[in-house]
């Protein structure tokens, strides 16, 4: 596939992948809230990252030499409490607490949430929290890596752009952009609202190394984390071309199910039904 085509994905999901999204589901069936797409967009990401390429401790999640990861687009916080339980940063009862008010998992992470490197969701403010953690770990002459998950909607804000230059400026090759190109925002498609085209060569103009991949390729994304920095001295932008709502047939490329704050039993139910492994 021509990436650049931004055609649908037909990734094939796997049963990890799809049982991440039933737990997400799961979520929603005790909350009856949350943003479905941006989360089911996100899971093969934030699942290769924590599987395989991070280092951290969740017995220790300040371990100094941790690698520092920043969901930016704090609104797609449900893949990332999946893995992070998953992970045992918390235990699964704070799950079915998602939005509650006796529970630690709010709506957008929360640096007090074990895991969460910077609460975020107001948009645009994770690249510069990471160009921080990097240039912190230079002067600290600390080998750890930090990774900001940013959307192509979020791509609009001016803050993000300001820290690209900083970051290209700086030449922080210990530092990767992700960005979840799922082409939709919370009301229009990104290309009505404003076209980021040409995506990547943005980028390479703030002077980051970038490559487009499919999103939901496990094994493509493997291979891309495993190869980073993409080029010795200079950040490296990782565009994910990806489906908001991927996994679910009517949830796909759907504005409606951006957010949802009253999910009914049969929708729950139709959810579950397509995401049978």
């Amino acid at each position: 596939m021509d990436l650049k085509t931004h055609s649908p994905l037909d990734t094939l999901l796997d049963a990890r992948s799809k049982q991440m999204r039933q737990t997400i589901v799961r979520i929603l069936k005790a909350s009856r809230r949350g943003h479905v797409g941006a989360a089911f967009s996100l899971v093969e990401i934030l699942r290769v990252l924590y599987d395989g390429i991070l280092r951290y401790d969740p017995q220790n999640p300040h371990w100094a030499d941790r690698d520092r990861c920043i969901l930016s687009k704090g609104h797609g916080c449900l893949a990332l409490y999946v893995v992070l339980q998953d992970k045992g940063f918390f235990p699964e009862s704070e799950l079915w607490k998602f939005c509650a008010p006796d529970g630690m998992l709010g709506g957008h992470p929360e640096h007090k949430i074990p895991g969460v490197e910077a609460s975020t969701g107001s948009l645009g403010h994770g690249l510069s929290i990471g160009v921080g953690m990097a240039l912190n770990g230079r002067y600290e002459k600390s080998d750890y890596r930090t990774f900001v998950i940013i959307g192509d909607g979020e791509s609009n804000e001016g803050s993000v752009w300001e820290a690209a230059l900083c970051a290209g400026k700086h030449k922080l090759d210990k530092l990767t952009v992700i960005v979840d190109y799922n082409k939709q925002q919370s009301y229009a498609t990104t290309t009505e609202v404003q076209d980021m085209e040409p995506f990547a060569g943005k980028w390479r103009a703030f002077g980051f190394a970038a490559k487009e991949i499919d999103g939901h390729d496990v094994a493509a994304l493997k291979d891309t984390f495993n190869k980073l920095p993409l080029e010795a001295g200079k950040p490296s932008a990782i565009i994910c071309h990806t489906v908001k709502g991927k996994g679910v047939s009517f949830v796909e490329n759907n504005l409606k199910w951006h957010h949802k704050n009253k999910v009914t039993d049969e929708e729950i139910q139709s959810l579950l039904q397509e995401l049978k492994v």
